[in-house]
């Protein structure tokens, strides 16, 4: 539990530290700065995906993801920076999300049945909370996002962190796991 808190915690820090960057690096590149920029990148990623070919097993799973996660990212923030607009801000920024979803959820792979199962949960329960975050205009962008679209983003969040409480109950039998799944319906309204 408090992994996860700190897991979500981190993500938020990330996320909020990307607008940041975003932010203060507005000035667009040259097509040269920018070929080369890309270029790096696919080095970096070939670099670490070769890294993860001495692993095996899960942990070459992660890596990879680790890898293919960053690439993204960092096509996506180099993106965002010659474009410079909100959308392309938005999109560095949901490019994290996912990809700190794949590794959290490429992660659970090494736990087997319900904690497996919550280990998933919580995962999507970081990224919607990410992702609602974004769309809601709390990082990463200036332009006003509209009442229903904060408030559909919180919704899903907290859809996605009630079914992981949720889950966390299904490890549980009799009055507890009934104790349980009343109080995480009382904590998210359901």
């Amino acid at each position: 539990m408090k992994t996860m808190k700190l897991a979500a915690a981190a993500a938020a820090l990330s996320l909020a530290f990307g607008a940041q960057v975003f932010a203060a690096d507005t000035a667009t590149m040259t097509k040269e700065e920018y070929k080369a920029t890309k270029d790096r990148i696919d080095a970096d990623y070939k670099t670490a995906k070769e890294r993860c070919d001495a692993m095996t097993g899960n942990a070459k799973d992660v890596c990879q993801k680790e890898a293919k996660g960053n690439e993204n990212v960092a096509k996506a923030e180099l993106d965002a920076r010659q474009k410079n607009t909100d959308k392309a801000r938005r999109e560095a920024l949901e490019a994290k999300a996912d990809a700190q979803y794949a590794v959290a959820k490429e992660k659970c792979d090494d736990l087997s049945g319900n904690q497996k199962d919550v280990c998933v949960k919580d995962a999507k329960a970081v990224e919607q909370r990410a992702k609602a975050d974004i769309k809601s205009g709390a990082v990463g962008s200036s332009a006003t996002v509209s009442t229903d679209d904060k408030k559909d983003a919180r919704q899903d969040a907290t859809e996605a962190t009630y079914e992981a409480a949720k889950e966390r109950c299904d490890s549980m039998s009799g009055d507890a796991k009934d104790r349980c799944i009343a109080d995480a319906k009382a904590r998210y309204n359901k």
